[in-house]
């Protein structure tokens, strides 16, 4: 697996590949969601096959139900280490989250319990996953609307019990962090403080559209708004503390051109230049 440099990346769009293609390395990596990339040819392989001969890739899914009561599918597995024995991306990463029961598949990514039988159920799936795939994955943190009463673990101590009995590494969503914390509201400086910072490998950057409701502001992780200035200032401070990491700016609805995004990317650049690559 190639060294993924720490710099900034965006998740690819087939409308923007033409503009892609005419800028000169608009950007150091680019992210492509597995399940849009699990058919055996097509335009999709020719646009990734195009854009993998000059340019670092990430591959990162969003249908394993890592979280989910069954095992993952021996199926799923088998298309998704085809995909990544085909393009060998830089990084594998999935959801802490769930999204299917028996041979129901839902088009959410829905939230678990922090118990001991959950972190005890995800890392068997996680150690499954890396064992089948022959590749660490990142398990990134969640955008969370309600908590469960159940719930004994904070979801920090939940991350760095799978990462450390794993091996598996942690994709840092900064605005999941903020969402979560403003809905549940808690201070997401805390949340940060007590997070496994040494297993982060990625670190991925979103836009929220937000609700206001009489108990207060709701938050949704919408991937469609650029990123908001509280979480760039909360993404600066992570980076002062512990060096630049490879960062992935989201956008995956209401697309902006091209420039926009990329825009995005230098922001979050200009920042990880600005730190030494020892810090923290």
């Amino acid at each position: 697996m190639t060294h993924l440099p720490p710099r900034a990346g965006v998740g690819f769009k087939p409308e923007h590949f033409a503009a892609i293609r005419s800028a000169p390395h608009p950007v150091s990596f680019f992210e492509i969601h597995a399940e849009n990339y699990m058919g055996a040819g097509g335009l999709p392989h020719a646009q990734l096959t195009a854009l993998r001969a000059d340019h670092a890739i990430l591959v990162h899914g969003v249908g394993l139900s890592i979280g989910g009561a069954d095992r993952p599918d021996p199926a799923h597995l088998l298309r998704l280490r085809r995909l990544c024995n085909r393009y060998e991306p830089e990084s594998f990463s999935e959801h802490l989250g769930w999204s299917s029961h028996g041979t129901e598949y839902l088009n959410d990514l829905l939230p678990l319990p922090y118990t001991q039988e959950t972190v005890d159920r995800v890392c068997a799936h996680v150690d499954e996953v890396q064992d089948r795939l022959g590749r660490r994955m990142l398990l990134e943190n969640p955008a969370t609307y309600v908590l469960f009463a159940q719930s004994d673990i904070p979801e920090t101590q939940f991350l760095a019990e799978i990462a450390f009995r794993t091996g598996c590494g942690l994709l840092l969503d900064i605005n999941n962090v903020f969402v979560s914390c403003t809905n549940h509201r808690t201070d997401p400086r805390a949340y940060l403080d007590r997070f496994a910072m040494a297993a982060v490998g990625e670190i991925h950057l979103g836009g929220h559209d937000s609700e206001d409701l009489p108990s207060g502001p709701l938050l949704i992780d919408s991937h469609g708004a650029a990123v908001a200035d509280p979480v760039w200032t909360l993404y600066a401070e992570v980076i002062t503390r512990i060096g630049p990491r490879p960062t992935l700016v989201e956008w995956d609805s209401d697309l902006p051109a091209w420039p926009v995004l990329a825009t995005e990317a230098a922001r979050a650049d200009r920042i990880l230049t600005r730190v030494p690559a020892h810090g923290g």
